[in-house]
């Protein structure tokens, strides 16, 4: 069901066979050009932009654009497995080009109109990066703090922008963002004081913090945004009404958490890959340590987490594209895969043992980077909240 109730139209997307053919392409170029290209990531903190130039030519940007703006038309199920296959690649690979896909180009299919989708969709399908502007430095999960203001521009029909955004992936590198805005002190219903602009990022009084420094991610960049009495046209106002900006925010949430819950599943089967290859030829006592019954629970027991969060996606992802509400399971989604994967790279470390620990090896690398899919696009504590209203709300109305 969609968000008002009733059934959405199902979402068809690529046909089977090119569609196929196109993971067979991304899964060798994951492995034979960006797992080579990882270290080069990491030491310059940035994907290189021949790099980024092929995954522009791939239509890696513009997977879920509609096909008549220049896109590749992918339904939920299709954009998540292109996301399972990219982020078994180091994650900067994945996150430079989820907000296009998932977070921001959500947003114009659920709210935009006609006019701007012309507009922005085709930029976004060439690859020009977007940004998603809704943390604040005094507020996160909780959308009731947003502080940046948007009020009408005396002077014309449009609105001038002023505050700050906060975490922002991708803010150094985009040439757009979607900026969450309070367009009423007082308007009721709940967040109905929050309004979604889009935010050319060269605009007169946009700018950006240097990059911040992370404990993992090497080249995901994220930073601050500052707005200083930004101007936009009223066009730039998502749709053209105030006050729905928090709900396109929302249901876009629902693609950002389908689209980290598939990279932390991969994310987690890239490590345990790394540790099956270790514990086959790290011996011990004389023999491989893969021989060894504790070894082979820790392996087990990953393998098993993995393909559980593997059936999650592929059931979330049907119902999405079936046209259901999956706020619920899109939440329950993240938080498994999240937690699972932040499991799976702690028994790589153990199986690694001391070398685990060594920045030479990749479990340590691996440790550091999935800590933040249990952060981002919700934490697991307020996604736990957000399932139980949803569950108790269900169950009120039976």
């Amino acid at each position: 069901m969609s968000q008002n109730g009733h059934q959405a139209a199902p979402l068809l997307g690529m046909d089977a066979d090119s569609f196929e053919q196109f993971i067979d392409q991304l899964h060798r170029y994951v492995r034979e050009r960006l797992i080579p290209a990882e270290a080069g990531v990491i030491a310059n903190d940035a994907v290189p932009e021949d790099i980024l130039t092929e995954m522009r030519d791939m239509g890696l940007f513009g997977l879920t654009v509609p096909e008549e703006f220049g896109g590749a038309g992918l339904n939920t199920s299709q954009y998540a497995r292109v996301i399972h296959c990219l982020a078994y690649a180091a994650p900067a690979y994945r996150s430079i080009v989820s907000i296009n896909v998932g977070m921001f180009n959500s947003a114009l299919k659920n709210g935009a109109t006609d006019a701007q989708k012309a507009e922005w969709f085709p930029r976004i399908a060439a690859g020009e990066i977007a940004c998603f502007g809704l943390t604040e430095p005094g507020s996160g999960s909780d959308s009731a703090g947003l502080a940046t203001t948007a009020v009408p521009d005396p002077n014309g029909n449009g609105w001038i922008l002023n505050g700050s955004k906060r975490y922002i992936t991708n803010a150094p590198q985009a040439r757009v963002a979607l900026i969450m805005a309070r367009t009423d002190k007082e308007a009721l219903p709940k967040n109905a004081h929050v309004s979604a602009f889009i935010v050319p990022m060269d605009t007169n009084g946009m700018s950006t913090s240097s990059a911040d420094k992370k404990m993992g991610q090497s080249g995901s960049q994220i930073s601050d945004i500052m707005l200083d009495d930004v101007k936009v046209p009223g066009n730039a106002l998502l749709g053209g009404e105030t006050g729905k900006g928090f709900r396109f925010a929302m249901q876009s949430l629902d693609n950002g958490r389908i689209s980290v819950g598939a990279a932390a599943t991969a994310y987690a089967r890239r490590a345990l890959d790394s540790a099956l290859k270790y514990a086959n030829e790290r011996k011990a006592f004389g023999e491989p340590i893969a021989n060894f019954q504790l070894i082979q629970q820790m392996l087990a027991e990953s393998d098993m987490e993995i393909y559980a969060a593997e059936a999650m996606m592929a059931d979330v992802t049907a119902r999405a594209d079936r046209g259901e509400n999956i706020l619920r399971k899109a939440a329950a989604f993240k938080v498994f895969a999240s937690e699972m994967c932040g499991r799976v790279v702690d028994r790589v470390v153990q199986i690694y043992g001391g070398a685990g620990y060594l920045a030479e090896y990749d479990a340590e690398r691996f440790y550091r980077d999935a800590r933040i899919y249990r952060i981002y696009e919700g934490t697991t504590q307020i996604l736990y909240l957000q399932i139980a209203k949803h569950m108790l709300r269900e169950f009120e109305n039976v």
